[in-house]
Protein backbone atom coordinates (compact mmCIF):
# COMPACT_ATOMS: atom_id res chain seq x y z
CA UNK A 1 0.00 0.00 0.00
CA UNK A 2 1.28 3.71 -0.86
CA UNK A 3 2.23 5.45 2.51
CA UNK A 4 -0.65 8.54 1.60
CA UNK A 5 -3.06 5.80 0.82
CA UNK A 6 -2.69 4.18 4.55
CA UNK A 7 -5.01 7.63 5.54
CA UNK A 8 -8.27 6.12 3.29
CA UNK A 9 -7.68 2.45 3.41
CA UNK A 10 -11.09 1.76 2.56
CA UNK A 11 -11.42 4.08 -0.29
CA UNK A 12 -12.45 2.49 -3.33
CA UNK A 13 -10.85 4.70 -5.91
CA UNK A 14 -7.41 4.13 -4.29
CA UNK A 15 -8.37 0.32 -3.92
CA UNK A 16 -8.81 0.06 -7.64
CA UNK A 17 -5.84 2.31 -8.63
CA UNK A 18 -3.45 0.41 -6.07
CA UNK A 19 -3.99 -3.27 -8.06
CA UNK A 20 -4.18 -1.68 -10.85
CA UNK A 21 -0.15 -0.29 -9.78
CA UNK A 22 0.16 -3.73 -8.85
CA UNK A 23 -0.98 -5.15 -12.31
CA UNK A 24 0.82 -2.34 -14.33
CA UNK A 25 -2.38 -1.59 -16.29
CA UNK A 26 -4.31 1.07 -16.98
CA UNK A 27 -8.41 1.79 -15.39
CA UNK A 28 -10.69 3.50 -17.57
CA UNK A 29 -12.24 6.97 -16.40
CA UNK A 30 -14.87 7.07 -18.39
CA UNK A 31 -16.71 11.10 -18.19
CA UNK A 32 -20.48 10.16 -18.15
CA UNK A 33 -23.25 12.91 -18.90
CA UNK A 34 -26.31 10.99 -17.82
CA UNK A 35 -27.78 7.39 -17.14
CA UNK A 36 -27.34 5.89 -20.35
CA UNK A 37 -23.74 6.37 -20.19
CA UNK A 38 -23.42 5.62 -16.51
CA UNK A 39 -25.43 2.34 -17.32
CA UNK A 40 -23.29 1.56 -20.90
CA UNK A 41 -19.92 1.84 -18.67
CA UNK A 42 -20.88 -0.35 -15.91
CA UNK A 43 -21.93 -3.10 -18.69
CA UNK A 44 -18.58 -2.83 -20.50
CA UNK A 45 -16.63 -3.17 -17.24
CA UNK A 46 -19.23 -6.03 -16.42
CA UNK A 47 -18.79 -7.93 -19.44
CA UNK A 48 -14.90 -7.69 -19.26
CA UNK A 49 -14.69 -8.44 -16.03
CA UNK A 50 -12.59 -5.41 -15.18
CA UNK A 51 -12.63 -2.62 -12.93
CA UNK A 52 -13.25 1.05 -14.27
CA UNK A 53 -14.33 4.61 -12.74
CA UNK A 54 -17.69 6.71 -13.50
CA UNK A 55 -16.63 10.63 -14.22
CA UNK A 56 -19.42 13.21 -13.68
CA UNK A 57 -18.27 17.12 -14.03
CA UNK A 58 -19.42 19.34 -11.83
CA UNK A 59 -22.15 20.90 -14.58
CA UNK A 60 -24.25 17.31 -14.62
CA UNK A 61 -24.58 17.26 -10.59
CA UNK A 62 -25.87 20.62 -10.41
CA UNK A 63 -28.48 19.88 -13.44
CA UNK A 64 -29.11 16.61 -11.80
CA UNK A 65 -28.69 17.23 -8.31
CA UNK A 66 -27.92 14.53 -5.30
CA UNK A 67 -30.45 12.26 -6.46
CA UNK A 68 -28.91 11.72 -9.85
CA UNK A 69 -25.21 10.90 -7.81
CA UNK A 70 -27.30 8.65 -5.55
CA UNK A 71 -28.44 6.55 -8.33
CA UNK A 72 -25.24 6.34 -9.68
CA UNK A 73 -23.28 5.67 -7.03
CA UNK A 74 -25.86 2.70 -6.20
CA UNK A 75 -25.32 1.54 -10.02
CA UNK A 76 -22.10 1.65 -9.48
CA UNK A 77 -21.68 0.05 -6.01
CA UNK A 78 -23.68 -2.18 -6.98
CA UNK A 79 -22.13 -3.70 -10.05
CA UNK A 80 -20.26 -7.24 -9.89
CA UNK A 81 -17.03 -5.91 -10.44
CA UNK A 82 -15.30 -2.56 -8.86
CA UNK A 83 -16.40 0.92 -10.50
CA UNK A 84 -15.64 4.13 -8.74
CA UNK A 85 -17.22 7.21 -8.79
CA UNK A 86 -15.67 10.33 -9.23
CA UNK A 87 -16.11 14.07 -9.89
CA UNK A 88 -13.67 15.61 -12.64
CA UNK A 89 -12.11 18.95 -12.70
CA UNK A 90 -14.51 20.61 -9.62
CA UNK A 91 -12.66 24.27 -9.73
CA UNK A 92 -14.61 26.56 -8.20
CA UNK A 93 -14.87 26.86 -4.71
CA UNK A 94 -19.19 26.65 -5.17
CA UNK A 95 -18.76 22.90 -7.17
CA UNK A 96 -16.34 21.53 -4.45
CA UNK A 97 -18.49 22.37 -1.96
CA UNK A 98 -21.81 21.24 -3.42
CA UNK A 99 -19.79 17.48 -3.54
CA UNK A 100 -18.01 18.00 -0.21
CA UNK A 101 -21.23 18.89 1.41
CA UNK A 102 -23.25 15.95 -0.26
CA UNK A 103 -20.71 13.83 0.94
CA UNK A 104 -20.98 15.19 4.83
CA UNK A 105 -25.07 14.15 4.46
CA UNK A 106 -23.77 10.90 3.59
CA UNK A 107 -23.75 10.92 -0.65
CA UNK A 108 -20.20 10.96 -1.38
CA UNK A 109 -17.79 10.27 -4.51
CA UNK A 110 -15.48 8.05 -4.02
CA UNK A 111 -12.89 11.00 -5.33
CA UNK A 112 -12.59 14.47 -6.53
CA UNK A 113 -10.60 16.26 -8.77
CA UNK A 114 -9.82 19.57 -7.11
CA UNK A 115 -8.92 21.79 -10.05
CA UNK A 116 -6.56 24.67 -8.68
CA UNK A 117 -4.46 24.54 -11.94
CA UNK A 118 -5.72 27.93 -13.05
CA UNK A 119 -4.27 29.42 -10.90
CA UNK A 120 -0.84 31.89 -11.42
CA UNK A 121 1.81 29.79 -9.59
CA UNK A 122 2.17 26.99 -8.08
CA UNK A 123 2.05 28.75 -4.38
CA UNK A 124 -1.63 30.02 -5.25
CA UNK A 125 -2.91 26.49 -6.57
CA UNK A 126 -1.91 24.82 -3.01
CA UNK A 127 -3.13 27.93 -1.46
CA UNK A 128 -6.39 27.03 -2.84
CA UNK A 129 -6.54 23.70 -3.15
CA UNK A 130 -5.15 22.82 0.41
CA UNK A 131 -8.50 23.26 2.18
CA UNK A 132 -10.73 21.66 -0.16
CA UNK A 133 -8.22 18.90 0.03
CA UNK A 134 -8.55 18.34 3.68
CA UNK A 135 -12.12 18.70 3.84
CA UNK A 136 -12.13 15.73 1.10
CA UNK A 137 -9.79 13.77 3.40
CA UNK A 138 -11.88 13.87 6.62
CA UNK A 139 -14.79 12.92 4.13
CA UNK A 140 -13.44 10.15 3.26
CA UNK A 141 -13.07 11.06 0.12
CA UNK A 142 -9.57 10.49 -1.87
CA UNK A 143 -8.16 13.51 -4.20
CA UNK A 144 -6.54 14.27 -7.49
CA UNK A 145 -5.00 17.59 -8.13
CA UNK A 146 -3.39 18.86 -11.10
CA UNK A 147 0.17 20.31 -11.52
CA UNK A 148 1.51 22.59 -14.40
CA UNK A 149 -1.64 23.17 -16.70
CA UNK A 150 -3.75 21.49 -20.01
CA UNK A 151 -4.20 23.99 -22.74
CA UNK A 152 -7.45 23.66 -24.28
CA UNK A 153 -11.27 22.54 -23.21
CA UNK A 154 -14.26 20.10 -24.03
CA UNK A 155 -17.77 19.59 -22.71
CA UNK A 156 -17.26 20.29 -19.37
CA UNK A 157 -14.06 21.35 -18.48
CA UNK A 158 -13.02 25.59 -18.74
CA UNK A 159 -10.57 26.67 -21.45
CA UNK A 160 -7.41 27.39 -20.80
CA UNK A 161 -5.56 29.37 -23.75
CA UNK A 162 -2.03 28.16 -22.35
CA UNK A 163 -0.28 25.20 -20.94
CA UNK A 164 2.40 24.91 -18.98
CA UNK A 165 4.52 21.46 -18.74
CA UNK A 166 4.68 19.75 -14.85
CA UNK A 167 7.89 20.03 -13.63
CA UNK A 168 9.29 16.66 -11.44
CA UNK A 169 11.14 18.73 -9.26
CA UNK A 170 8.50 20.80 -8.51
CA UNK A 171 6.12 17.95 -8.36
CA UNK A 172 7.65 16.62 -5.01
CA UNK A 173 6.51 19.57 -2.74
CA UNK A 174 3.35 20.68 -4.45
CA UNK A 175 2.46 16.90 -3.12
CA UNK A 176 3.71 17.03 0.20
CA UNK A 177 1.97 20.45 0.58
CA UNK A 178 -1.11 19.05 -0.23
CA UNK A 179 -1.66 15.11 0.62
CA UNK A 180 -3.46 14.15 -2.22
CA UNK A 181 -3.52 10.92 -3.59
CA UNK A 182 -3.79 11.47 -7.78
CA UNK A 183 -2.01 13.52 -10.09
CA UNK A 184 -2.87 14.59 -13.43
CA UNK A 185 0.28 15.91 -15.10
CA UNK A 186 0.52 18.04 -17.87
CA UNK A 187 3.20 16.28 -20.54
CA UNK A 188 1.89 18.25 -23.47
CA UNK A 189 -1.14 16.61 -23.29
CA UNK A 190 -4.28 18.98 -23.72
CA UNK A 191 -7.96 19.04 -23.67
CA UNK A 192 -10.17 18.65 -26.80
CA UNK A 193 -8.99 18.49 -30.27
CA UNK A 194 -5.19 18.07 -31.06
CA UNK A 195 -4.70 20.01 -34.14
CA UNK A 196 -1.13 18.45 -34.45
CA UNK A 197 0.47 14.95 -33.53
CA UNK A 198 0.37 14.63 -29.93
CA UNK A 199 3.86 14.74 -28.87
CA UNK A 200 4.18 13.75 -24.97
CA UNK A 201 7.32 14.09 -22.85
CA UNK A 202 7.67 10.74 -21.51
CA UNK A 203 10.69 11.75 -19.45
CA UNK A 204 8.62 14.04 -17.27
CA UNK A 205 5.73 10.76 -16.64
CA UNK A 206 8.93 8.72 -15.90
CA UNK A 207 10.47 10.94 -13.45
CA UNK A 208 7.26 11.79 -11.79
CA UNK A 209 7.00 7.95 -11.75
CA UNK A 210 9.70 7.88 -9.68
CA UNK A 211 9.54 10.80 -7.99
CA UNK A 212 5.98 11.15 -6.41
CA UNK A 213 5.01 7.63 -7.47
CA UNK A 214 2.99 4.92 -5.80
CA UNK A 215 6.46 4.06 -4.59
CA UNK A 216 7.44 7.18 -3.56
CA UNK A 217 7.13 8.78 -0.23
CA UNK A 218 4.03 10.91 -2.01
CA UNK A 219 2.84 7.32 -2.88
CA UNK A 220 0.45 9.66 -5.87
CA UNK A 221 -0.95 7.66 -8.98
CA UNK A 222 -0.90 9.74 -12.46
CA UNK A 223 -3.64 10.63 -13.75
CA UNK A 224 -3.97 10.89 -18.00
CA UNK A 225 -6.48 13.79 -19.07
CA UNK A 226 -6.77 15.02 -22.79
CA UNK A 227 -6.71 11.57 -24.46
CA UNK A 228 -8.59 12.61 -27.71
CA UNK A 229 -7.54 11.16 -30.69
CA UNK A 230 -4.57 9.50 -29.37
CA UNK A 231 -3.24 6.62 -31.28
CA UNK A 232 -3.43 2.80 -29.38
CA UNK A 233 0.15 3.05 -29.20
CA UNK A 234 0.72 6.52 -27.45
CA UNK A 235 -2.25 5.22 -24.47
CA UNK A 236 0.13 2.02 -24.15
CA UNK A 237 3.40 4.17 -23.54
CA UNK A 238 1.88 5.78 -20.84
CA UNK A 239 0.47 2.89 -19.30
CA UNK A 240 3.91 1.25 -19.21
CA UNK A 241 5.50 4.33 -17.65
CA UNK A 242 2.30 4.88 -14.81
CA UNK A 243 -0.76 6.48 -15.61
CA UNK A 244 -3.00 4.43 -13.79
CA UNK A 245 -6.16 6.32 -14.37
CA UNK A 246 -6.48 7.22 -18.30
CA UNK A 247 -9.58 9.61 -18.68
CA UNK A 248 -11.70 8.60 -21.38
CA UNK A 249 -14.66 11.52 -22.83
CA UNK A 250 -15.71 11.90 -26.89
CA UNK A 251 -14.70 8.55 -27.96
CA UNK A 252 -17.55 6.69 -26.35
CA UNK A 253 -19.67 9.92 -26.40
CA UNK A 254 -19.76 11.10 -29.77
CA UNK A 255 -20.80 8.10 -31.63
CA UNK A 256 -23.78 7.59 -29.28
CA UNK A 257 -24.81 11.40 -29.61
CA UNK A 258 -24.46 10.38 -33.32
CA UNK A 259 -26.69 7.39 -33.48
CA UNK A 260 -29.35 8.98 -31.46
CA UNK A 261 -29.17 11.91 -33.92
CA UNK A 262 -29.85 9.80 -36.89
CA UNK A 263 -32.35 7.77 -35.50
CA UNK A 264 -34.54 9.91 -33.13
CA UNK A 265 -37.62 10.90 -35.26
CA UNK A 266 -37.37 7.63 -37.10
CA UNK A 267 -37.16 4.57 -34.10
CA UNK A 268 -39.17 4.83 -31.35
CA UNK A 269 -36.92 6.16 -28.70
CA UNK A 270 -36.39 3.35 -26.29
CA UNK A 271 -34.48 1.52 -28.73
CA UNK A 272 -32.17 4.59 -29.91
CA UNK A 273 -31.49 4.43 -26.22
CA UNK A 274 -30.65 0.46 -26.25
CA UNK A 275 -28.74 0.67 -29.67
CA UNK A 276 -26.61 3.91 -28.75
CA UNK A 277 -26.01 2.45 -25.02
CA UNK A 278 -24.67 -0.92 -27.44
CA UNK A 279 -22.39 1.12 -29.04
CA UNK A 280 -20.91 3.25 -26.43
CA UNK A 281 -20.99 0.19 -24.53
CA UNK A 282 -18.56 -1.36 -27.25
CA UNK A 283 -16.18 1.62 -27.52
CA UNK A 284 -15.58 1.07 -23.84
CA UNK A 285 -14.97 -2.43 -23.95
CA UNK A 286 -12.48 -1.67 -26.51
CA UNK A 287 -10.57 0.62 -24.43
CA UNK A 288 -10.47 -1.40 -20.98
CA UNK A 289 -8.92 -3.99 -23.49
CA UNK A 290 -5.75 -1.47 -24.42
CA UNK A 291 -5.64 -0.71 -20.76
CA UNK A 292 -5.13 -4.06 -20.08
CA UNK A 293 -7.95 -4.01 -17.74
CA UNK A 294 -9.70 -6.79 -18.97
CA UNK A 295 -9.95 -9.78 -16.16
CA UNK A 296 -9.10 -7.76 -13.55
CA UNK A 297 -11.70 -7.28 -11.41
CA UNK A 298 -11.10 -8.11 -7.84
Amino acid sequence: MAPIENSLPDNLTLKILSEAERGGYGVIGQCCYDLQSVLATVKAAENLRAPAMILLFPVTVRQFGKAFLRCVLEVAHGASVPISVHLDHAADDQDIDMALTFAEQGVAFDSIMIDCSHAETDEENIALAKPHVQRAIRCGVAVEVELGRLAGGEAGVRVIEKGMLTSPEKAVSFLSALGAHMLAPSIGNIHGRYMSPPNFDQEILRSLQKTVGPSSQSGSYMVLHGTDDLPDELFQECIRNGMRKINMNSWSRDPMCSYWKDHLLQDGLPEVYEEGMKIYQSICERFIRLFGGEGKAF
